[in-house]
C-alpha cells in the first residue's frame, strides 16, 4: 500500500470514528435527559402513585401536587394552536411555491424565516402588551356576548375578560409555530416535481383542483410530520406562554380562564424549589411527562417523514 492510500485509509477511519462518537454522543445526551428526570421524580411517583397523573391539587403549602392541571393546559393549548396555524402556515407555503412571483416570493421567505428565529421571550411581551389588552377589551367580551348564551358550546366562553388565559397563549403558540410549518410545507412544495403540476394544468384543472388533488396529495406526509413537529415545539414553549396563560392551576372548561403548562408551571416554581424537596421530585416529574408527550410526537413526526410519498395520482 503507497503512502497516499495509507493517509486516505487513515483519513477515512478517522472520520468514521468521529462521526459514530458524535452519534453516540447525542444518544447519551438524550438518555442522560430522561435519567436525571425520571430518577429525580420518582420521589413524586412514590408518594403519590398514579394519582399523581389525574390529581388537580398543585399546593406546596401542604405539599400535595398533581399533574391533571399544567398536562390539561398544554394539550389544550398545542391543540388550539395547531388548529389556528395550519390553515395559515399552509395557505402561505402554497402562495409562496405555486402563485406569488419570484420576487415577492423571496422577500416573503426571508420574512417567515425571520419570525421563526425570533426569540420566545420577544413573543411573550408582545403578546402581553398587544394581544392580552386586545383581548380583555374587546374578542373575549365579544364573544362571550355573542357564543356564552348557547348550550354545550357557551361554556367555553365564558367568565370574566381578563385577557389571560387558555386562548391567548394558544394564540402566541400559532403564531410561534407558524413559520416553522409554513417553511417547512413550502420546502415540500417546491421539491414536487413540475411535470405533476403542468400535467394538471395542461388537463384543464384550476389552481384549486391542482392544489386538492395533486399537490396535497403528494405532500400529504411530510406535511402531516412538519404540523406535528410543529406540534411538539408548542408543547415545550415556556416564556411565551408564562408572559400570557394566567398561571393558575385548575382546570376549566371556560377558554378565557387562566391556566398553566407544564413548561410554564416549571419555570415559574423551580427556582423556589429546595434541593430534595417533594416539590422538586413533583417538578421533575412534570419535566418527564412532557419529555415523554414530546417524544411520542416526534416519533411519530419521524414515521411519517420516512414514508415516500407517492409520485403520481
Amino acid at each position: 500500500m503507497t503512502g497516499a492510500a495509507k493517509t486516505s485509509a487513515l483519513s477515512d477511519t478517522l472520520f468514521s470514528t468521529i462521526v459514530r462518537l458524535s452519534g453516540l454522543l447525542i444518544l447519551l445526551i438524550v438518555g442522560g435527559l430522561i435519567a436525571v428526570l425520571c430518577r429525580g421524580g420518582v420521589a413524586a411517583f412514590h408518594a403519590f402513585g398514579a394519582h399523581f397523573l389525574v390529581s388537580r391539587i398543585w399546593n406546596p403549602v401542604t405539599d400535595v401536587y398533581g399533574a391533571a392541571a399544567p398536562v390539561f393546559g398544554t394539550l389544550v393549548t398545542t391543540f388550539l394552536a395547531v388548529v389556528m396555524a395550519v390553515p395559515l402556515a399552509f395557505g402561505v407555503a402554497f402562495w409562496l411555491a405555486e402563485m406569488a412571483p419570484a420576487a415577492i416570493a423571496g422577500s416573503v421567505a426571508t420574512a417567515v424565516q425571520l419570525l421563526a428565529a425570533v426569540p420566545s421571550i420577544i413573543y411573550g411581551m408582545w403578546g402581553f402588551f398587544v394581544i392580552v389588552p386586545l383581548m380583555a377589551s374587546h374578542v373575549e367580551p365579544f364573544a362571550t356576548h355573542t357564543f356564552g348564551h348557547l348550550p354545550l358550546i357557551g361554556t367555553l366562553f365564558s367568565g370574566a375578560p381578563y385577557g389571560t388565559g387558555l386562548l391567548t397563549g394558544a394564540i402566541i403558540l400559532a403564531i410561534m409555530i407558524t413559520p416553522f410549518m409554513c417553511a417547512v410545507m413550502r420546502d415540500v412544495f417546491v421539491s414536487m416535481p413540475a411535470v405533476l403540476r403542468e400535467s394538471a394544468y395542461g388537463l384543464g384543472a384550476t389552481r384549486w383542483e391542482v392544489m386538492r388533488q395533486v399537490t396535497l396529495p403528494w405532500s400529504r406526509q411530510a406535511v402531516i410530520g412538519g404540523v406535528v413537529l410543529g406540534m411538539g415545539r408548542a408543547m415545550g414553549e415556556t416564556m411565551a406562554v408564562t408572559f400570557v396563560i394566567g398561571n393558575s392551576n385548575r382546570i376549566n372548561w371556560s377558554l378565557f380562564a387562566p391556566g398553566n403548562t407544564i413548561a410554564s408551571l416549571i419555570a415559574l416554581e423551580f427556582p423556589e424549589s429546595p434541593a430534595g424537596s417533594l416539590k422538586l421530585a413533583a417538578l421533575l416529574a412534570l419535566g418527564f411527562i412532557l419529555m415523554t408527550i414530546s417524544f411520542l410526537t416526534l416519533a411519530g413526526s419521524r414515521m411519517l417523514l420516512r414514508r415516500k410519498p407517492a409520485t403520481s395520482h
